[in-house]
């Protein structure tokens, strides 16, 4: 066992090593726009006139350049972006759900599982209301505006005006996803003893008032998007945010009855395995997919997902091999999470050999997330949503500013011609601050005022005997 170990270590140390020495050249011309954002297509470069003055007596006149083509849909595009943002949602439903479910304890399942499936429905409804028109149709440094409340002036042959090959509605359709799938996140951390009611006010008010401005800051054409702030799929919008109100919600919520003196262990680590391979596959959707068009940063971005999360995946074994002396398969799990997690900033920005690395580290850095530091801060964040969600994301939005470098086979971000790595490091980390304040205080009021309309937790009898029973009547299970 010691030789095994130590050779899955040594070859760890050799890959890690590799990773930085191999790291390619510079990606090809295409420019990666961060999410939502497609690249435009760039107007043809003018044509000069020839310059041989005795090819014509008369000074040559160089040629007028060609008017930018005007947006035109692209089936393909279109198919891509729908096909990802049916991914999304299995990454949600029944990904994320079992993933959660199997961490619960028998009595909790089904409270878990409708607290993620009703969230989902009631946020892509509220998407299409007002969050929508809140986060992409006005140019304010906080939230959007108001032009398209209810989807209006949105028609089936309408294009994106940020993504112009597909058709509009898709691109409602995927961004939604992706703030259903945040406010879902934030279940893990208070699971199995909070009221449902509360749960559903707390998801109105933080989705209106925390997601919506980070989404729009960053990709909206905001405060972060402005200052050249880099994060492909959602490593602030998604899932610092998410981290961050989670663990608000596990001082405020306060610990399970019996944590720490008690074995609250999940119940089927089988149904946490198959939601977290559901969540893999279905984040190919959401890294890939941020794109906005089946193109070279849409590949890039599938490569780094696939290899950031293996890479995690083993560093996590790794690490908790030589702390406990045994590999986990919720540590399998846990990690490639956390490799999902941490490329999502960086999946359109970084090469593969970084992505490699970023998910080394991910692993490492998350599995002690959810041990010394979860003790350090000493709260009950049932299924470490901030310790994988929050951690993972701080790291991977940092670490996006380092591994964007054309010298480290990144494309350069958003303009290659002027990046500087320490410059965008700071800005970065500028963002990742501002996205830990605005969450924690949002997320801060959005429990209170929940506490005081409904009561956030549910009585120590009821929570005894099970949120299945007692805030839904029914069971998971027929004994």
């Amino acid at each position: 066992m010691k030789k095994l170990l130590a050779s899955f270590i040594l070859g760890l140390g050799l890959l890690s090593a590799g990773s930085m020495s191999l790291a390619q050249a510079p990606a090809p011309a295409e420019t990666t726009a961060a999410a939502p954002a497609a690249e435009a297509a760039a107007p043809a470069a003018p044509v000069a006139a020839p310059a041989d003055a005795a090819a014509a007596p008369a000074a040559a006149t160089a040629e007028a350049a060609p008017a930018a083509p005007a947006p035109k849909l692209d089936s393909g595009d279109t198919a891509w972006m729908l096909t990802s943002t049916l991914l999304v949602i299995l990454m949600v439903i029944p990904g994320l759900a079992l993933f959660y479910g199997g961490l619960a304890r028998s009595k909790n399942m089904l409270s878990v599982l409708v607290q993620v499936f009703v969230i989902f429905a009631l946020i892509t409804v509220l998407w299409a209301v007002y969050g929508y028109s809140l986060t992409f149709a006005g140019e304010g440094q906080f939230f959007g505006g108001f032009d398209k409340l209810f989807l209006k002036g949105i028609a089936p042959d309408t294009l994106s005006g940020l993504l112009p090959t597909i058709p509009e509605y898709v691109f409602v359709a995927f961004q939604s996803t992706f703030a259903a799938i945040t406010v879902a996140l934030i279940v893990g951390s208070f699971a199995e003893r909070i009221k449902f009611a509360a749960v559903l006010i707390f998801a109105v008010l933080w989705f209106t008032f925390s997601y919506i401005p980070m989404a729009h800051m960053v990709w909206g054409g905001g405060l972060l998007g402005k200052d050249g702030a880099l994060d492909f799929a959602g490593g602030t919008v998604v899932h610092i945010n998410a981290g961050i109100a989670g663990l608000v919600g596990a001082y405020m919520v306060g610990k399970r009855i019996g944590f720490g003196r008690e074995a609250l262990t999940p119940h089927s680590l089988t149904l946490t395995m198959v939601g977290a391979s559901l969540l893999w596959v279905g984040w190919f959707g959401f890294n890939a997919g941020s794109a906005g068009a089946a193109n070279g940063a849409a590949g890039l971005a599938f490569i780094n997902t696939i290899l950031a999360t293996g890479a995690a995946t083993l560093s996590w074994l790794a690490g908790e091999a030589l702390h406990k002396g045994k590999a986990s398969m919720l540590g399998a799990a846990s990690g490639a999470v956390a490799g999902l997690v941490a490329v999502t900033p960086a999946a359109g920005f970084v090469g593969p050999m970084g992505s490699i690395v970023m998910g080394l580290i991910a692993g490492v850095i998350c599995l002690w997330g959810v041990g010394g530091l979860k003790k350090m801060l000493g709260a009950d964040d049932a299924f470490d949503v901030f310790g994988v969600h929050g951690v993972g994301g701080i790291l991977g939005a940092i670490l996006t500013g380092v591994f964007a470098s054309q010298n480290l086979g990144g494309t350069g971000g958003l303009a290659p011609d002027t990046f500087a790595m320490g410059a965008q490091v700071w800005i970065q980390t500028k963002s990742v601050l501002l996205t830990i304040v605005w969450s924690g205080v949002v997320s801060f009021i959005a429990y209170k005022i929940a506490d005081l309309l409904v009561g956030l937790r549910v009585s120590e009898e009821a929570e005894r005997e099970g949120l299945d029973i007692t805030s839904h009547g029914e069971t998971a299970y027929n004994r």
